[in-house]
């Protein structure tokens, strides 16, 4: 039997790949501000915009997105902020095999400066803590927890 050679690589890419791992765990935003927050969860497409009002949260299954190979939730003070340049925080996943890799970062300014961010995931994966809602180092931080693990960001967190 005859099978081109395109197929033949295509067939031991296949073979030799890790694939994704069906994940059972969730992104989960809690917004303990004394103000609502809009959130939108952006991969290769833009999802509807959610508001999440102060004591309230929002969570959605982790998932691999084909387009764009990761999620970016990107949270807001400002009603429509995501298309009027508003000051974002960005909680992003993507997951690889076995694990979740989650970040925190800003753009366009510090839409929680102030008040703490802490993004926590199972008890033995590491925190990502601003303490005053800015990236202590000035830039986002990447962190990798198990897959089925639940990774929650808490907007106005009581303490890192």
């Amino acid at each position: 039997m005859y099978v081109p050679k395109p197929l033949l690589t295509l067939l031991a890419l296949a073979a030799t790949t890790t694939p994704l791992v069906q994940a059972v765990g969730n992104a989960i935003v809690i917004n303990q501000c004394s103000s609502p927050v809009w959130l939108w969860s952006v991969g290769g497409s833009v999802g509807p915009s959610n508001r999440i009002d102060p004591g309230q949260q929002y969570s959605e299954t982790l998932h691999y997105d084909q387009a764009s190979g990761g999620i970016a939730i990107k949270i807001t003070t400002d009603e429509g902020g995501l298309y009027n340049g508003s000051p974002q925080t960005n909680f992003a996943y993507t997951l690889d095999g076995q694990g979740v890799w989650y970040d925190l970062s800003d753009v366009f300014g510090d839409a929680f400066s102030g008040h703490a961010l802490k993004v926590v995931a199972a008890p033995t994966c590491p925190a990502i803590c601003w303490p005053q809602g800015v990236a202590p180092n000035g830039a986002s931080e990447t962190k990798v927890c198990g897959a089925n693990a639940n990774v929650t960001l808490t907007l106005c967190a009581e303490t890192c």
